[in-house]
């Protein structure tokens, strides 16, 4: 399927993902593109990532993980990178979430959602997505809402704020695309900052840094550019 450009300036951006990694797999290119044009990106990780590497103890694999994050994210030109601590794995969609986003959203007041995917699959027959991402991409897109509303979450003592727009990242349902064009270097350097887990993936396709480069390079075709992360736009 083609897809479409979406080539608007996205103002200050306020990722918002489950794990360490999860941005790293193609939307690392996008704002690396963002932040060289002077687009101030934060992010936001619900948990540390802390069982996804199962050779470490949970309180050592939270540690390795946040400092590879960081290291990531300053590749690509991200300064602001904060945890909300909760448990990797087991994370539930719920009131208490989305309040937690709502108020990270009236915090940071950004123009635009970066997300991650929160559909069942990945697009592919047999795909499964993770739970953590279902859930924290649709408390994520709610949170949006709420964060808007000023009589939701009133307790908060946070004025309201609006998001222009939701640009969810590894969408199977994704019909536009950020032109990611001379990035791609940067977005696998970004991704290979996260050693630990990816040695843990061992022989896996997603454990080469490479695969970021291959990815963008095939959706740029499917976008008529050189490189592209596809988006499903919401806004």
């Amino acid at each position: 399927m083609t897809l479409e450009l979406y080539d608007q300036d996205p103002g200050t951006v306020l990722a918002i993902v489950a794990h360490p990694d999860d941005l790293e797999y193609g939307a690392a290119a996008a704002v690396s593109m963002w932040t060289t044009a002077g687009n101030r990106v934060d992010y936001l990780l619900v948990t540390r990532g802390e069982a996804g590497i199962d050779t470490l103890a949970p309180v050592e694999s939270a540690r390795v993980r946040e400092l590879e994050q960081r290291a990531s994210a300053a590749i690509v030109g991200v300064t602001d990178v904060e945890f909300l601590d909760y448990p990797d794995g087991v994370v539930e969609y719920g009131t208490g979430l989305r309040r937690e986003l709502a108020a990270a959203i009236r915090r940071y007041r950004p123009d635009t959602l970066l997300l991650f995917n929160h559909r069942d699959s990945w697009g592919f027959p047999g795909s499964r997505n993770t739970a953590d991402h279902r859930h924290v991409g649709q408390a994520a897109l709610d949170a949006a809402s709420d964060a808007g509303n000023r009589w939701i979450f009133t307790d908060l003592g946070l004025p309201p704020h609006a998001v222009a727009r939701c640009l969810v990242a590894g969408s199977p349902l994704a019909a536009h695309a950020v032109d990611v064009s001379g990035q791609l270097d940067v977005a696998v350097a970004s991704l290979r900052a996260h050693g630990s887990y990816l040695e843990a993936l061992g022989d896996h396709p997603m454990a080469d840094p490479e695969f970021v480069r291959a990815y963008c390079e095939q959706a740029g075709v499917r976008a008529g550019v050189a490189a592209a992360v596809p988006v499903e736009l919401f806004g």
